[in-house]
């Protein structure tokens, strides 16, 4: 039998560098493995071998988070999805994640990965994402470039999912008291609010509730696995959320014009093994179940491009 050699798990990997900053990018799904700055992580890593534990670092398109009973209507048309959660009868996190992507380029502190979805018949457009992960003086940079190749109207939304590291070490249950020693600040005024299947069933103002978390508090409110909308922006129409680790070092998550609300995870109950030590700070287009209600639901026409630009940028001026 010929001898050869297993690539990892999550395929090539692309390691870039600028200044003190290095990171790891995954030709499956294009995912953020790991992010260091002076060698101290940014965002929870995972090895090359394995699959991301809960989402780490992925790109989250044609949708983020659930599209309820896995099936919806567009355009006076109906589409299944596959069943990801059969407890909750739902459709999770999209398609990029789950393919290897094809390498546009690779420069030194840069890499370009294309991702074209499969014709599959829950979501038949034809469309191609080019992710680019790029570092500067201020961290990392993902912009995803989405063409419509196809004749028709195509829904879209799109996530980073970065688990932020919270400085510490720990292991299962044990971090959600890890996590109540960091803060977040999160400049949303509304919250959105879920039922057991984690399917939005409303809004409400988060004045008065644990919810409001523009003052950033210390997490000792959890559970969170919540959206949060009606965004305050920047001067430059981008938005952003701080995550402020137990050793004082600061996490901006921030999100261009497109980016429309926040998802925060604590991963509590979670398995030990789908308990990154941290917590997931996740910029997002829309949130669950956008492809049924609409709601900041993008639809690209034909031979349209539209962009999307995250970023993740350790606050280090003082440290």
């Amino acid at each position: 039998m010929k001898s050869y050699s297993l690539p990892p798990r999550t395929g090539n990997q692309y390691t870039i560098c600028h200044k003190d900053y290095k990171a790891t990018i995954t030709q499956l799904g294009a995912a953020l493995r790991n992010f260091t700055w002076r060698n101290s992580d940014i965002v929870v890593p995972f090895e090359a071998d394995e699959l991301p534990p809960c989402y780490n670092g992925q790109i989250l398109i044609p949708f983020p988070n659930r599209v309820d009973k896995a099936s919806y209507k567009f355009q006076n048309a109906s589409y299944t999805l596959p069943i990801d959660e059969r407890d909750r009868d739902t459709a999770l996190h999209g398609y990029g994640y789950r393919s290897y992507w094809q390498t546009l380029s690779v420069t030194q502190s840069s890499v370009s990965l294309l991702w074209r979805s499969p014709n599959m018949e829950g979501y038949p457009f034809d469309i191609v994402t080019i992710a680019t992960w790029e570092l500067d003086d201020y961290g990392i940079h993902l912009t995803l470039n989405t063409t419509n190749h196809g004749n028709d109207d195509a829904p879209w939304a799109a996530a980073m999912h970065p688990w932020l590291c919270n400085g510490l070490q720990g292991h299962g249950d044990e971090i959600d008291q890890l996590n109540s020693k960091c803060k977040l600040k999160l400049p949303a005024k509304t919250h959105v609010r879920a039922n057991e299947r984690l399917i939005p069933v409303g809004t409400e103002s988060v004045d008065g509730t644990r919810f409001d978390l523009r003052d950033n508090p210390f997490l000792v409110n959890q559970p969170f696995d919540d959206a949060w909308t009606d965004l305050i922006r920047d001067d430059d129409e981008w938005t952003t959320a701080i995550f402020t680790r137990a050793d004082d070092l600061q996490i901006a998550v921030k999100g261009d014009k497109s980016v429309t609300s926040f998802q925060v995870c604590t991963a509590t109950g979670f398995p030990a093994d789908k308990h990154p030590c941290g917590v997931a700070v996740e910029p997002q287009t829309a949130y669950a179940n956008a492809f049924n209600t609409g709601t900041d639901l993008t639809v690209i026409a034909p031979q349209e491009t539209v962009v999307n630009q995250f970023r993740i940028s350790p606050l280090i001026e003082n440290m």
